[in-house]
């Protein structure tokens, strides 16, 4: 069953801008905090935290990460929101889960929508969640639909005291960012094995279900483009703005993000080029194929055109004809037959037709 590339949103339908209403997939499990606050010194991680214990902790000095996972309560999203201050329409946004990627600025922060990207084998289906994060002037606010995320590497070097310690919020964005995109070429390689596994397929031996599963994999390379393809104006607009919240040395690093972007862009097209040609080579051989039948059915039926001429001469029951009382006009016609028919055969051969 094909999966729907447009979200449902009929229960928005004449709703005042700001209202918080989850538009998605809705969880069976708890929405789940994370902090991590962190300086060049000093690193305090806390799992599994309320509200109101976000609300204490934030006011600590370093960096702060706050991860949520299950944006489909719209409680904990909107208790959030009173905490940092945001906007209604930020909110509202942050339960839509079907936005594109976008930045908006508004004052004292960055709000930035992405979409993270993984592949499901078994399936061989892409699956997208929509990432927001919310960038101000010592912390970052990352909030996603469901448990389990590619952040894991940037956990990893937070905790190891690497260079990503001594800097500032906006280069926790960036990582963030940059850990998502990379995560993109991840999810290419798999995608480029299974379609050149495909491709082997097709030319050894294409069946109906090769066909089925190249439209399959068209449709999930066109959610795929329309999942990257803005995060490039995203990128490109973070790299070259003159934004209080992102310094000058950041900015450089998002240039680099975006140089991935465009790469993976690049590759996305290049597959969905492949996959277009390699539904193109599945027509031209089942028309190949299809030709080929004829041709036989053609060579066939033009080897008993003379051969039918024949008998239906000597099965006319007309009483005077001399060869139905020659002694050896039975296999003479055999014989004619045969020479007419191995004529034929040495023609077609001769012609290149066999």
């Amino acid at each position: 069953m094909a999966r729907r590339l447009v979200v449902k949103r009929g229960k928005k339908i004449g709703a005042a801008p700001g209202t918080l209403v989850h538009i998605g997939d809705h969880g069976a499990f708890e929405s789940v905090l994370s902090l991590m606050v962190y300086d060049e010194n000093q690193l305090q991680s806390h799992e599994g935290i309320t509200t109101a214990q976000c609300q204490a902790l934030i006011g600590q000095h370093g960096v702060k990460w706050l991860n949520m996972y299950g944006v489909h309560q719209a409680c904990s999203v909107q208790a959030l929101g009173e905490i940092f201050g945001l906007h209604p329409l930020v909110l509202e946004d942050i339960l839509n889960t079907d936005q594109r990627p976008k930045v908006e600025d508004y004052e004292g922060y960055l709000y930035i929508v992405l979409r993270m990207l993984r592949f499901d084998e078994s399936r061989q289906q892409i699956h997208s969640e929509q990432v927001s994060l919310i960038l101000g002037q010592d912390y970052v606010l990352s909030m996603q639909e469901k448990p389990g995320d590619v952040f894991q590497g940037l956990r990893e070097r937070i905790q190891s005291g690497r260079r990503i310690r001594f800097m500032q919020a906006d280069y926790l964005a960036y990582a963030i960012l940059d850990s998502v995109v990379d995560h993109y070429f991840v999810l290419l390689e798999k995608l480029g094995d299974e379609i050149e596994a495909l491709e082997d397929e097709l030319l050894i031996k294409p069946e109906p279900g090769t066909l089925q599963r190249i439209h399959h994999f068209k449709r999930e390379m066109l959610m795929l483009r329309k999942a990257v393809w803005p995060l490039r104006e995203v990128l490109s607009q973070l790299a070259r703005d003159d934004h209080p919240l992102i310094s000058k040395e950041t900015r450089l690093f998002m240039r680099d993000v975006y140089d991935h972007s465009i790469h993976v862009i690049d590759t996305i097209d290049t597959l969905r080029d492949l996959l277009a040609s390699m539904l193109e080579l599945y027509l031209s051989s089942i028309n190949n194929k299809m030709n080929e039948v004829m041709k036989v059915l053609t060579i066939i039926a033009t080897l008993f055109m003379p051969l039918t001429f024949i008998a239906g001469i000597y099965g006319m029951n007309f009483e005077y004809m001399p060869e139905l009382v020659w002694r050896w006009g039975y296999p003479s016609v055999w014989l004619v037959m045969l020479l007419v028919a191995s004529g034929l055969l040495l023609l077609f051969r001769r012609r290149g037709w066999l």
